[in-house]
C-alpha cells in the first residue's frame, strides 16, 4: 500500500443552481478565475505531496475526463463513474475498488479551503481515528453542515444543511476515512455521507476527529458565491501551476 493516501474528489453533481452562470456544464468544470475549480483542487493536492486522485464523476462525466485525461496537475488520475446519482456516500463506495491506500482523503469538488492537507493527514495518522473532518469557523450560513466538537477534539454532532446562529464550526467538506469505513458503506444505493453515515457512525461510537482550519471554505454552490469566488480564489495555487503543469499528460 502507498504511504501517501489516495484522494477522491466528489464531482458528480449537475450544479442545477448554477445553470444561470455556467450553463449545462458540470459543476466541477465551472471556471473560477479562468480555471475549472477542479484544477485548483488537483493543484492543491499536488502541492501537498499527493500522487493519485480518483474523480468520482456522474453528470457529464465525459466532459471532465476528456479535459483532464489520465495525468494532470502533477497527479495520476482515474475515474469512478456512477450510472445514476449515488449521493456522496454512495459515490465513495462506488470508487472503493480503485483505492490503493489504507486511508483516503475526500474533498468536495465545488469548494476550496486553504487548509494544510499534509498536516491534516499527519494528524489523522497520529490519532489513529476511524475518520477525520476539517471544519472552519461558522459564518452565519444556514445551508452547510454545523459541527459540534467535544473537549477532546472528537466529533460530537454533525447536522448537515442545518447551520444555525449558535454553531461555532461548519463542515469544510474535506475528510479522511479508513478503508474499513469505506467498506461499511452500502454498495449500489444512494446514501449521503453527511446526512446518513456520519450520524450513524457517531451513534455507533466510531472515533471521529475534528481538525479546525481558521480560514474560510469558499464554495461556488450559488450564483452569488460563484461570482464572489472569482476574486477570492484568483491567486489560489498560481504558484504551483507552472511546476505541476495544468495540461493533461
Amino acid at each position: 500500500m502507498p504511504s501517501v493516501p489516495d484522494a477522491i474528489l466528489l464531482c458528480g453533481g449537475a450544479g442545477l443552481r448554477l445553470r444561470s452562470v455556467i450553463g449545462d456544464a458540470p459543476k466541477g468544470m465551472a471556471n473560477v478565475a479562468g480555471r475549472p475549480i477542479l484544477e485548483l483542487l488537483l493543484l492543491q493536492l499536488h502541492r501537498h505531496g499527493f500522487e493519485r486522485a480518483i474523480l468520482a464523476v456522474g453528470y457529464q462525466k465525459e466532459t471532465i475526463e476528456s479535459h483532464f485525461g489520465e495525468r494532470a496537475c502533477g497527479l495520476y488520475l482515474t475515474y469512478s463513474a456512477e450510472s445514476f446519482p449515488l449521493g456522496t456516500g454512495g459515490a465513495l463506495r462506488n470508487a472503493l475498488d480503485l483505492v490503493e491506500s489504507e486511508t483516503v482523503l475526500i474533498m468536495n469538488g465545488d469548494s476550496h479551503t486553504g487548509a494544510d492537507i499534509g498536516k491534516f493527514v499527519a494528524g489523522h495518522r497520529e490519532t489513529k481515528a476511524d475518520a477525520s473532518v476539517i471544519v472552519v469557523p461558522a459564518d452565519g450560513r444556514g445551508d452547510c453542515g454545523s459541527v459540534q466538537v467535544d473537549v477532546f477534539g472528537k466529533l460530537a454532532r454533525f447536522d448537515e444543511k442545518q447551520g444555525s446562529a449558535d454553531a461555532r464550526y461548519v463542515n469544510a467538506g474535506i475528510y479522511i476515512l479508513s478503508r474499513t469505513m469505506l467498506c461499511d458503506i452500502p454498495s449500489g444505493v444512494c446514501v449521503s455521507l453527511e446526512r446518513d453515515l456520519f450520524p450513524r457512525w457517531l451513534a455507533e461510537g466510531r472515533d471521529m476527529r475534528v481538525f479546525v482550519h481558521p480560514g474560510r471554505c469558499i464554495d461556488i454552490g450559488t450564483p452569488e458565491r460563484y461570482h464572489a469566488a472569482q476574486d477570492v480564489l484568483a491567486d489560489v495555487e498560481t504558484g504551483v501551476s507552472a511546476a505541476a503543469g495544468v495540461d493533461k499528460r
